[in-house]
């Protein structure tokens, strides 16, 4: 209903007058931080310039047009007619995919234009191709001279033992003649502090300082969550120059250092592919970002930082921002800076082939530049990464390009990520690696010539998987691989999420409206195919309870098999296999939802936490047991991100389903877990355990285990299902019940349970907020749970929204 609005040309306009005297001014820029997406300039009916790029900033001289009352407009044209435009324009040769599948219901030609890809539409989003002003816009007035970017990176020189920090200053000078001046830098905490004298040229030019640490100062280095502080320093840059006035610039000086490791590993052909900070290896553990809003000006401090701190909080270090959406805000760079969250940062290229004519490249190589000095100050930022799954969409031919006309793609490809893009990261930022596209070959795809023959090939760099046909508790189907950068399953948001928009007619699995939202080719029926392997499927009368039932096993369905596939990435980190293994970096996809509907996230739109995301918690956990089962044999592996060995406590229980008493429990003491590794630490035939407790069937029983230590060290408690849950023999409906009360701030729900219960739910609508813990197996009489709301509540709220559902209660 309303892709009119993006059929249409807008225009933007208003009067403004300058509060300022203009003729007191050397030059008066209009600066637009970012403006979405093509559009003409006018000031006072004066073209002062275009734009085509959303991801750049523009600066236009309005130095000789404003007046004291001026008439400003941004005349916009339909992103949607301009990439169709551009694609007739490229008549040499036609550049794939022309139009996204209808499943998606989305607009064409993408690729044509420099805008958030995902806007025309994608696998878990809407086509909302949006037409404004998306960024800060402001009027700049300076004289001699002005500075436009601030940039520090830290390095640190092992020769010296000494940490330094780069200072780059990029300035424009008004003057006809060079201005020169003092730079003074100082760090007060770490005893730091030095003055420079330095010569600004006429026009646009940078400075680059080298500023060095006191040596008899301690530095803390910034650590990913998990593994230490984020410690930063205030520091002051005073600019004094001759011309008169000074700049002070404060900023946050962080440390820290970043390798990409790819070297031969003994047993394996191929090469490792894992980061080093500070000079320790770092096992990462998290997810994919997407935009958090079609709309981004809806995407405020409050959204992102409620996001962040929910993947800090289930235990993440790191997520991967994707290559469809947006370099993202600066806010969410400085909050992931604060929280030691990592990021994979794609530039803006996905699914696709794109053009490389002179006005294309000139414009991605503005947009780079620019990018990179915005955002290379930020300790968070570990990677730049070229692409997402272009290298793959050549080297696998999704786009079905007769054999004759490959070279031609293979040529575009090199020149836009290698020739261009590569070159100005080399140029711009040493500190960090970069790699051409996700998933890729590391170093064997640069000596392929930068695409390589399977991009996909677990013995280098990173891969992405998906398999919805196959059974997910099968840890077998998984690549062994050295780094899973994307590998997920879909769910359904929660029904209080949908709710918002929709009406009774919608509430079903097969309403117009579950089709419209799913916008994954055969997504509905492939969550049901994986649903029904394990589970049964609900058969109530009631539409409303069955279409709820649906989303509880949907989200069952997806955060149990994300755990399984998880915890296979975690085990596989210290061993190799065949020839596989080393697997040092599991990022789901994906963390976060641009709209109401079902997707691949672990946290719906708005920030409630789905079942996959409280999982997340456990199975990111810096110490966790995992097992599996290989050739009717149970192994137990302990996994541990911790910094020191550990003596532990390893206790596995059997439950059977019909009992909250144990028929058995088994307690091994002093199981070495050693730092930062993945060790087995238990073995069992599934036959001798049966036996040793009490006759259990594998349909009848339950294993739970944990790892405990000194000093209140535990992990969670996990689980392993000895059949589908749909054969377990004993189960029984259970009596739930929760009384609420407040704590401080935070409510405690103590629940009770009348039998064992799989997958223990608590939702409380749409009460904003989360709990410690949920979509546990219950086998005990009672356990707390704490809620921790985002907003005002009280008990009598959550009593009233309060819904407990387990797994018998699906019927």
């Amino acid at each position: 209903m309303y892709r009119w609005i993006s059929l249409d040309n807008w225009t933007y306009s208003r009067t403004f007058k300058t509060p300022f005297d203009v003729r007191k001014w050397q030059k008066v820029n209009l600066v637009f931080e970012g403006v979405d997406t093509v559009a003409q300039i006018l000031i006072n009916n004066i073209t002062v310039g275009r734009t085509d790029n959303m991801f750049n900033r523009y600066s236009f001289d309005i130095t000789s047009v404003i007046k004291e009352v001026n008439f400003v407009e941004v005349r916009f044209l339909s992103a949607i007619s301009y990439a169709a435009e551009q694609s007739r324009f490229h008549k040499a040769y036609s550049i794939p995919p022309a139009c996204p599948p209808p499943v998606q219901k989305g607009e064409c030609h993408a690729n044509f234009i420099r805008k958030e890809q995902c806007s025309f539409s994608w696998d878990w989003g809407p086509s909302f191709p949006t037409q404004g002003i998306w960024k800060d816009v402001r009027i700049e007035a300076y004289n001699h001279y002005h500075l436009i970017y601030f940039t520090l990176t830290p390095f640190f020189v092992k020769s010296a033992q000494q940490w330094s920090l780069e200072i780059e200053s990029v300035f424009d000078v008004v003057n006809c003649k060079p201005v020169s001046g003092l730079v003074t830098v100082s760090i007060p905490k770490l005893q730091t502090q030095q003055t420079y004298s330095v010569k600004l040229q006429p026009g646009e030019g940078s400075i680059v300082l080298l500023v060095n640490i006191n040596k008899s100062a301690t530095v803390e280095t910034w650590w990913p969550n998990g593994h230490g502080k984020q410690t930063g320093y205030n520091m002051t840059t005073i600019f004094i120059m001759e011309a008169g006035y000074k700049i002070e610039k404060f900023s946050k000086a962080y440390f820290r250092t970043v390798e990409l490791v790819q070297e031969p590993i003994s047993g394996s052909p191929g090469l490792s592919f894992y980061f080093r900070i500070n000079g320790r290896p770092i096992f990462i553990k998290g997810s994919n970002w997407i935009p958090a809003d079609s709309f981004q000006d809806r995407v405020t401090y409050d959204t992102l930082w409620l996001l962040l701190k929910s993947a800090a909080d289930a235990n993440m270090n790191a997520l991967r921002v994707w290559g469809g959406g947006v370099y993202e805000q600066d806010e969410f760079y400085e909050i992931c800076d604060e929280l030691g969250i990592m990021i994979w940062q794609d530039f803006m290229f996905a699914c696709a082939l794109y053009p490389t004519d002179q006005n294309y490249l000139e414009s991605v190589r503005a947009e780079v530049t620019h990018q990179i000095r915005r955002l290379k100050s930020h300790p968070s930022i570990i990677l730049w990464s070229g692409n997402n799954e272009n290298e793959a969409a050549i080297a696998s031919n999704w786009f079905s390009i007769p054999y004759a006309d490959r070279d031609v793609y293979i040529r575009d490809y090199v020149m836009l990520y290698v020739k261009n893009i590569r070159e100005i990261v080399l140029a711009e930022d040493k500190s960090r690696p970069f790699i051409a596209s996700s998933p890729t070959n590391g170093l064997e795809s640069v000596k392929e010539g930068w695409l390589s023959q399977n991009p996909y090939d677990t013995h280098y760099g990173d891969t992405h998987f998906y398999d919805y046909s196959n059974d997910c508790w099968d840890w077998t189907l998984y690549p062994k691989t050295r780094f899973a950068s994307e590998y997920g399953f879909q769910s359904w948001p929660s029904f209080g999420t949908l709710e918002k928009v929709s009406s009774a007619e919608d509430w079903s699995y097969t309403s117009n409206f579950s089709l419209h939202r799913q916008h994954h080719e055969n997504g509905n029926d492939e969550m049901i195919q994986q649903i029904e392997r394990h589970f049964k499927l609900p058969q109530s009368t009631d539409p409303i309870k069955k279409f709820k039932d649906m989303i509880y096993l949907t989200q069952v369905m997806q955060a149990q098999c994300i755990k399984t596939e998880t915890e296979f990435y975690r085990f596989s980190q210290s061993e190799i296999i065949k020839g596989e293994g080393h697997t040092m970096g599991a990022l789901y996809w994906q963390l976060n939802d641009i709209w109401q509907a079902p997707s691949w996230a672990s946290l719906e739109y708005g920030g409630k936490w789905k079942l996959l995301h409280y999982f997340a918690q456990n199975f990111f956990a810096p110490l966790l047991p995992v097992a599996y089962e290989d050739g009717g044999v149970l192994y137990i592996y302990g996994v541990s991100d911790l910094h020191t060995d550990r003596q532990l406590t390893l206790r596995v229980t059997v439950h059977t389903w019909s009992s909250l008493e144990p028929v058995c429990t088994l307690v091994k003491d002093n199981v070495t877990m050693k730092a930062q590794s993945a060790v087995p630490i238990y073995k069992e035939p599934i036959s001798d355990l049966l036996r040793r407790c009490r006759n259990c069937t594998r349909k009848s029983c339950v294993v739970t285990f944990s790892l405990a230590g000194e000093g209140g060290l535990h992990s969670p408690t996990n689980h392993h299902f000895l059949s589908s849950l749909k054969d377990a023999v004993g189960l029984e409906k259970t009596q739930l019940s929760a009384s609420i009360s407040q704590q401080d701030s935070i409510y405690i729900f103590d629940l009770q349970t009348t039998a064992i219960a799989p997958f223990v739910s608590l939702d409380v609508g749409s009460i904003k907020g989360r709990f410690n813990e949920n979509g546990f197996l219950m086998t005990k009489k009672r356990k707390l749970v704490v809620f921790y709301p985002w907003e005002p509540t009280t008990v009598e709220e959550l009593e009233k929204s309060l819904s407990l559902t387990s797994l018998m209660d699906v019927v």
